[in-house]
């Protein structure tokens, strides 16, 4: 059974799904956010592929269609996912931006998938497009990438998967 936890706010945290795919040469995969004009934190655009999790579906279910959603590609397979839920709480002035308020932020779990594909493979205007770009990057470049209001739950993956990671990347040599 899920924990029930509200955030310092009294809202509810969204329950998402979030992916850290992994090449053959141990990079991560990272999708650049459209930008938002009215972003607070537009400097900070980079993010792992993420989402909610619809009634009736699984974490890992999730974690596989919205790589599809926001990726664009079907070539992965679940390696691995956090061992607990993540959190991390919406700041005031995100939250001041919504016209609802019924998320204060988002428990989060996420799931290694290692990518089968081709960097040709991923087709980010196959849904509603989210990101303008992608890139390959170090898992150790992630909490820097990302909003500061994420980095604890960033760098929480990046403690969980490097092992991970170095693995595939020892033997891609």
């Amino acid at each position: 059974m899920t924990e029930v936890r509200l955030t310092q706010d009294g809202l509810a945290y969204r329950p998402c799904a979030g992916i850290v795919l992994i090449n053959d040469a141990g990079k991560v995969w990272v999708g650049h956010r459209k930008f938002d004009s009215q972003d607070a934190f537009s400097e900070f655009q980079w993010q792992l592929p993420q989402g909610g999790i619809d009634k009736g579906e699984t974490a890992a279910e999730a974690a596989v269609r919205e790589l599809y959603e926001e990726v664009g590609t079907r070539k992965a397979e679940i390696i691995a996912e956090t061992k607990d839920w993540l959190y991390y709480d919406l700041p005031p002035e995100v939250l001041a931006r919504k016209k609802v308020n019924k998320w204060g932020g988002q428990r989060q779990k996420y799931f290694a998938m290692k990518f089968l594909g081709q960097d040709s493979d991923v087709d980010l205007e196959v849904h509603h497009p989210e990101f303008d770009e992608w890139r390959w990057a170090e898992i150790d470049e992630l909490p820097g990438l990302c909003v500061p209001f994420k980095r604890h739950v960033y760098t929480q993956v990046v403690t969980e998967f490097t092992s991970l990671v170095e693995n595939i990347r020892k033997k891609s040599d």
